[in-house]
């Protein structure tokens, strides 16, 4: 089995605009919601809904969908309504994002620019895509969830992206299987046999749809490698001020970079910064963020940099990050990229010499 793209991303609660939010809000009014139910506890307004410069974090986001479950789901109900408002997620709802899925050579190209630009989305699972043969199939992956919220949130990511995929391809996705992680629900699955074309499974370890390996070669409709390349870049640039870093986070990773030979504890960064660890983290979190989470960025920063060098061997790059082997520090960057340091460093350096891994 081979990994053939994956997220970056080790949660699911990063920045992102208000689109994916205000659609769960029509969707809760068009079904007799007030805004003030759907809102409540996320911190947002409804003003805030229609302010595309508007930021928010995923927990807000989880707020409102909590509250569509809460309300509109019942203890077995939840998974029909996760199908149900995933549908209402096309490309344009994902805006420069969505149009680079749209005009990528093809669908495996989509499915490699999404990966790589998932912070951009709105998903809340994590997703993995591998191919076994003949097979393709997405793996998606929940940290810290679940119970009703949960099954809602698997069944609207797959939805939604089963509704992008069909609008790159220009028709639906031939789904071969799809297998969910929860258990049946006792209301039946119907939602869901609609959406996919075909019978759900329950009860698997992970959530998983399958479909023939081949359609990841087959061009899209409305490829066009000059927009997708100016998408490219406009998501370079959206990427880069969402990741920009001020006050104490930004202290911290110039900290974590000036550091070598680990381990890069956030004690021993603490320290450095003159505060304890429960200040630190809780600066962090006033600037929504974690160690762990800027710990991961400047990893995946200083590990990129020095792969494409060549000089140093998977092993001296995992010493000098802090690994206590070399095992952990491929398996944390096919955590952060989808693929190995030795696939990294020969796509963005074919003349480098080749690390083992």
């Amino acid at each position: 089995m081979q990994v053939f793209a994956g997220s970056q991303l080790s949660h699911w609660d990063f920045p992102r605009n208000t689109a994916s939010a205000a659609l769960m809000a029509r969707f809760g009014t068009d079904n007799g919601l007030t805004i003030a139910e759907l809102l409540d506890g996320s911190g947002l307004s409804e003003a805030d809904l229609t302010d595309h410069d508007r930021m928010i974090l995923g927990r807000q986001e989880l707020a409102i969908a909590t509250n569509l479950v809460n309300r509109l789901g019942t203890p077995t109900g939840a998974a029909d309504l996760g199908v149900r408002v995933g549908a209402g997620y096309h490309v344009g709802s994902f805006g420069i994002f969505g149009f680079a899925c749209l005009t990528s050579s093809t669908l495996g190209d989509t499915v490699r620019f999404a990966a790589r630009y998932y912070e951009l989305s709105y998903g809340f699972c994590l997703p993995t895509v591998t191919v076994d043969g003949p097979v393709a199939a997405l793996r998606l992956d929940l940290p810290d969830l679940t119970g009703p919220i949960a099954e809602f949130l698997v069944r609207r990511d797959l939805s939604a992206i089963a509704q992008v995929m069909a609008e790159a391809v220009g028709g639906p996705v031939p789904f071969t299987a799809v297998e969910f992680a929860g258990p049946m629900p006792e209301s039946g699955d119907a939602e869901a046999q609609a959406a996919f074309g075909v019978t759900p499974s329950h009860g698997s370890p992970v959530t998983v749809a399958s479909w023939p390996a081949e359609l990841l070669t087959q061009p899209q409709p409305q490829a066009s490698d000059i927009s997708v390349e100016m998408c490219r870049q406009q998501c370079n640039a959206l990427l880069e001020r969402r990741r920009q870093r001020t006050g104490v986070a930004l202290r911290v990773r110039e900290q974590l970079a000036s550091i070598e030979g680990a381990p890069h504890t956030i004690a021993k960064v603490a320290r450095r910064l003159a505060m304890s660890e429960r200040t630190l983290r809780r600066r962090l979190a006033e600037e929504d963020t974690t160690f762990r989470d800027l710990t991961d960025e400047v990893h995946r920063m200083l590990a990129e940099e020095l792969l494409a060098t060549g000089a140093l061997s998977v092993e001296d790059i995992a010493l000098r990050l802090g690994y206590a082997e070399a095992t952990s520090f491929i398996a944390a960057f096919k955590r952060w990229t989808g693929t190995t340091p030795a696939r990294h460093q020969r796509s963005v350096a074919p003349r480098a010499r080749v690390l083992s891994v």
